[in-house]
């Protein structure tokens, strides 16, 4: 059973609201998918394609569980490939953390002599309106 981005999102609004069931702290992870199939991001022009909504995906999930978001603190390229995801070994991937606590991953293509692009960055944002 994949966990979906409905359920996922309406989970955390029970948990911040106060409302409806609280939701496990930890999905164990036959429960949740990167990806469908095994994904090979084969050049920069797929990672720029492909890679942001995967990377949504896992910041979500690192929203709510503690366990999955000190694996992608610690090596997220690692994590990704063990959810099936395989990138260039061009591509590195930082997380940081701003001024306001939100963890945000950069995506970097490394190039000849040490030189490095950053291709994208993920944060999640929550927003409020009325």
């Amino acid at each position: 059973m994949t966990l979906t981005g409905s359920r996922l999102f309406s989970g955390v609004f029970s948990r911040l609201s106060g409302r409806g069931p609280q939701p496990r702290t930890s999905v164990p992870p036959s429960d949740f998918a990167l990806v469908r199939h095994s994904t090979h991001l084969q050049d920069i022009a797929r990672v720029e394609r492909h890679l942001p909504e995967i990377l949504g995906r896992a910041l979500a999930r690192a929203w709510i569980d503690a366990e999955f978001s000190d694996t992608l603190r610690a090596d997220p390229k690692g994590l990704l490939a063990h959810y099936n995801v395989y990138l260039p070994t061009t591509v590195s991937i930082e997380l940081e953390t701003t001024e306001t606590q939100r963890q945000r991953i950069v995506v970097y293509e490394n190039r000849q002599h040490g030189e490095r692009r950053r291709v994208m960055y993920l944060q999640l944002v929550m927003l409020a309106g009325k």
